[in-house]
């Protein structure tokens, strides 16, 4: 075997490995959701059932915590993404001299452990709710503002990260050559900057999306009353949890797919009307060009279309198929093997108390004495019964 072939078949085996142990965990969970056992175990599979996503989705605590995390997510998206546009205008108009402190400033948050900014974010509004006078049940103690504010202390540094990336690739004579023809600096800044910087914006809002939603550290000190997702997982972990756990996992992962394809697909269907319009005429650009077999040469779309035909399946197919023969027999099984079990114990015990019997029956007997009272205590034999016995009352 040459090396090149050495070199591959590693790159494959290392490949392999590195997938396995990212997709192998994603991919047992995905198991749990449909096994029927109480506990989440995709060993030994029982029956296949859907029940753990109805009972996902009766589910009040986790429901609950669901549409705090989008309302969370709404509101860090908002300030966050405000933020970061800010400071990546700021940063790219500054003196250069104090660019550097700026950017270390702004990228700060970044490196602060969320607990200390969630701790941070408590005491400083609970302090100024008691300067203004404010009673316990204002607004500056609502668990939703205090996450919002929380989570955009360090979301905001990385939406100004993706937005700066973009704005440097921005040609500032364009804003010049705007407010030369009349237009106003806000003119300028909605009809030149703003679509410029849309694409990056939309990035920015997903990741800020994201972070939001998956955030632990800083939100478990400053939910309040309203725990968003994350932190009801938390607490079912602590105390015990269901496959309906497995079920929301599943779920996520295939709307993350869901988006990844659909994201995918999008782009290369532009790609291929870039690489129609290459050679098409100038009657065929004043019109909609027609990309012929754009669905069959775009893999991702075809995945997604499969992905989505095998989703409605499996919905429709839940709604038809009962587990309930199957856990009964699983049951009936148990106990059976339960009730041999407890036979095979009584069984063995009994054997062993019959060797027992048969060793001691087949041992002399021996004549048991009682041991001499010794006189080693320290009261010098005071207290033995040979004493007791010839005291005098």
């Amino acid at each position: 075997m040459t090396s090149d072939k050495i070199i591959r078949v590693s790159i494959w085996v290392y490949l392999a490995i590195f997938f396995a142990y990212l997709l192998g965990p994603l991919l047992i969970m995905s198991l749990t959701a449909f096994n029927s056992p109480g506990f989440p175990r995709a060993t030994p599979w029982e029956c296949l059932t859907f029940d753990w996503f109805s009972a996902l989705f009766q589910d009040e605590r986790i429901l609950n915590g669901i549409k705090n995390s989008v309302l969370v997510g709404i509101g860090t998206i908002i300030l966050s993404v405000s933020m970061g546009l800010a400071g990546a205008l700021m940063l790219t108009q500054i003196w250069p001299k104090l660019r550097a402190t700026y950017y270390t400033i702004i990228i700060a948050p970044i490196l602060i452990p969320g607990v200390v900014i969630g701790i941070s974010t408590l005491v400083f509004w609970d302090r100024v709710n008691r300067m203004l006078g404010l009673g316990a049940d204002s607004f500056l103690s609502n668990g939703l503002f205090l996450t919002i504010i929380g989570q955009s202390t360090f979301i905001a540094s990385y939406c100004m990260l993706v937005l700066v990336a973009r704005l440097q690739r921005y040609d500032m004579t364009l804003t010049e050559a705007a407010l030369d023809l009349g237009a106003t600096h806000a003119q300028a800044f909605r009809k030149v900057l703003f679509p410029f910087m849309m694409p990056a914006i939309a990035s920015a809002s997903v990741l800020a999306f994201l972070a939001s939603f998956e955030n632990y550290n800083t939100t478990t000190f400053t939910f309040g009353e309203y725990p968003t997702l994350t932190i009801e997982l938390a607490q079912k972990v602590r105390y015990g949890i269901t496959p309906a756990i497995s079920a929301l996992a599943f779920m996520i992962v295939i709307l993350t797919v869901f988006a990844a394809l659909f994201n995918e697909a999008n782009i290369k269907r532009k790609e291929m009307v870039a690489e129609a319009r290459k050679d098409a005429t100038v009657g065929e650009l004043a019109g909609k060009i027609e990309v012929p077999g754009i669905l069959s040469r775009n893999t991702p779309a075809m995945l997604l279309i499969l992905l989505l035909v095998v989703t409605v399946s499996v919905i429709g197919s839940s709604f038809v198929y009962s587990p309930n023969q199957c856990i009964a027999d699983v049951h009936e099984q148990k106990r059976i093997e339960t009730e041999l079990r407890i036979q095979q114990l009584r069984d063995q015990r009994a054997k062993d108390a019959a060797e027992k019997a048969a060793k001691e029956g087949a041992a002399p007997v021996q004549k048991q004495t009682a041991p001499k009272a010794g006189n080693n205590s320290g009261f010098g034999g005071v207290f033995a019964p040979s004493t007791l016995d010839n005291s005098d009352n």
